[in-house]
């Protein structure tokens, strides 16, 4: 297997929180395919991330649950002025609201929005 290496030598391990019908989550998915990354794919509309999950992933990216809010969609306009409680809960009720694609490794959490910053932790 070929591709980026950590700083240790071994195979960049990545978690993608992915929706296959999303053009961006797919350009993500096969960036950290070709750059032959370890990539454990977790379809979040299925198997949404847990509260304390996301608060998590916001914190590692330097990200408020405002900024990662899917604006696109039409549940956000309702919550986009609340606070990080009202948005966290708006997200449990409808992981559509979690913008996508966001990536985790080692090297911390991206929001692949552009794709290309998530060269940021590869």
């Amino acid at each position: 297997m070929t591709g980026e290496n950590d700083d240790d030598g071994a195979f960049v391990k990545a978690t993608i929180y992915h929706n296959p019908r999303c053009s961006k989550s797919r350009e993500a998915l096969t960036l950290l395919q070709d750059a032959g990354a370890v990539v454990t794919i977790v379809e979040y509309l299925k198997t949404p991330p847990s509260r304390a999950e996301l608060i998590r992933l916001y914190d590692r990216a330097g990200m408020t649950p405002r900024q990662g809010l899917r604006m696109a969609e039409d549940g956000a306009k309702a919550v986009k002025h609340g606070d990080a409680e009202v948005i966290l809960d708006a997200m449990m009720i409808d992981p559509l609201l979690i913008e996508r694609p966001l990536v985790e490794t080692d090297k911390g959490v991206r929001l692949g929005r552009p794709i290309a910053r998530l060269h940021e932790i590869l």
